[in-house]
């Protein structure tokens, strides 16, 4: 067998679990949202910030999409999971990502019962702190994995300009700390319907080529298989929602986004990759700033796809120009990765 026959075998094969977890989880979401709906496993909206001051805007934007059922990562992760398990398991190639992606996808399971149940903070879930400390939990429980048992402490870590960089002891908190930025910044995501879907969508589908550009196979097809459950997920999740993605989706992806970064190397390319994400992030956290020490709103209401939607833009219109804003960042990040080989 001929080289260029091996690669084109290789491509397939990687590319057919986009199809082949596509299929199984189109055809299992209408019984799981079925049993959502029967069930009355809806979404609840918070009437009040983290302070618990109340938010007239935001509530009166989507109070139309409460009790919609949410929980659809679910469908995501344990179609990827299972497909992962049965045709692509490594120790040494998807141990990591998949303990990553079930790991927070439960915390972030347990956060969306507390919210239908009206558990937590406002009855709406887990408080921020709470939160934080589950999802720096299982990405410290990656870290140590990823510098002891993948001996990553001695290895270059990639900076462009500088070449490569040995961290030591150091990669442990970046890990940590990068982990749980992408996954709260995922979380500021989920907000619009399609959004985050689409991004993630299109993030898993760079990181295929990017793993495959790598080498990595194994990690290519891990992938690929999230591709195909995001985008069996988004059929049903594009404007107007059948169901939300919530926590237990957007957490378990943003942190595995993350960890597949780390594993090859390109951590510098996820602000392009996750650039809206980073944006919605940074808004947020603005918006946070300028009320508590200046008592003023930099923006209408945070994170900045409700600021859009609070000036008169359709939902459609923002998750579409946020989708072909990261659609181009991508783009330049794939470029980087070409580049510095």
């Amino acid at each position: 067998m001929t080289q260029f026959s091996l690669e084109s075998f290789r491509f397939l094969e990687v590319f057919s679990f986009v199809a082949f977890t596509f299929l199984i989880a189109f055809l299992a979401t209408p019984l799981f949202t079925d049993f959502l709906y029967k069930n009355k496993i809806g979404k609840k909206i918070r009437a009040s910030d983290y302070e618990g001051k109340r938010t007239p805007i935001f509530s009166r934007l989507h109070k139309r999409k409460e009790d919609t059922p949410t929980m659809g990562g679910l469908l995501i992760w344990g179609s990827a999971a299972l497909v992962t398990l049965i045709g692509n398991f490594s120790r040494s190639g998807t141990l990591l990502p998949l303990f990553t992606l079930i790991g927070s996808g439960i915390v972030g399971g347990i956060d969306d019962l507390m919210n239908v149940i009206g558990m937590g903070f406002d009855r709406g879930g887990m408080r921020f702190r709470t939160k934080l400390f589950f999802y720096a939990l299982v990405a410290a429980t990656g870290s140590i994995w990823f510098a002891f048992k993948l001996d990553w402490l001695n290895r270059g870590f990639f900076i462009p300009l500088l070449g490569e960089v040995v961290l030591g002891y150091w990669y442990i908190p970046i890990f940590i700390f990068i982990l749980v930025l992408v996954a709260f910044s995922a979380n500021q995501t989920d907000g619009l319907d399609g959004l985050a879907a689409g991004i993630f969508g299109l993030a898993f589908g760079a990181y295929t080529f990017i793993c495959m550009l790598k080498g990595n196979y194994s990690l290519a097809i891990f992938c690929a298989t999230l591709t195909g459950a995001i985008l069996a997920f988004l059929w049903f999740n594009i404007y107007p929602a059948r169901f939300f993605m919530g926590d237990t989706g957007a957490m378990s992806l943003g942190m595995t986004l993350g960890v597949i970064a780390f594993l090859t190397n390109t951590v510098y390319v996820l602000p392009f990759i996750g650039f809206v994400m980073l944006v919605e992030a940074l808004s947020t956290v603005i918006q946070i700033t300028s009320k508590k020490f200046f008592r003023r709103k930099v923006f209408l209401v945070a994170p900045i796809h409700h600021h859009f939607e609070a000036m008169g833009w359709p939902e459609t219109k923002v998750t579409m120009r946020f989708w072909i804003i990261t659609t181009i960042t991508t783009v330049l990040g794939l470029a980087l990765v070409i580049i510095n080989g």
